[in-house]
């Protein structure tokens, strides 16, 4: 499958494993892309297969969960002007 193929598989998998809307898979997508996860994806299409698509699935969501581990603890004193 092409490059834009193969993105396209990742961000549909997502939204059907994962229960995420169009909107958001393809946010969590594209700022992998940014974060040049899928650079080898581009340079060797040996890559670009159904398998690899749904371990890069699962590794972005995983990824996507781990960027918001926690909220932020609650400030026990009052703010100091």
């Amino acid at each position: 499958m092409t490059y834009e193929e193969y993105l396209d598989e990742v961000t549909t998998l997502m939204t059907e494993k994962y229960n995420l809307t169009d909107a958001d898979a393809i946010k969590h997508v594209m700022r992998a892309q940014a974060a040049d996860f899928f650079t080898l994806h581009d340079d060797h299409p040996e890559m670009r297969t159904q398998e690899r698509a749904e371990q890069d699935c699962k590794t972005i969501f995983e990824q996507k969960n781990k960027s918001r581990p926690h909220v932020p603890p609650k400030r026990t004193e009052p703010f100091k002007k």
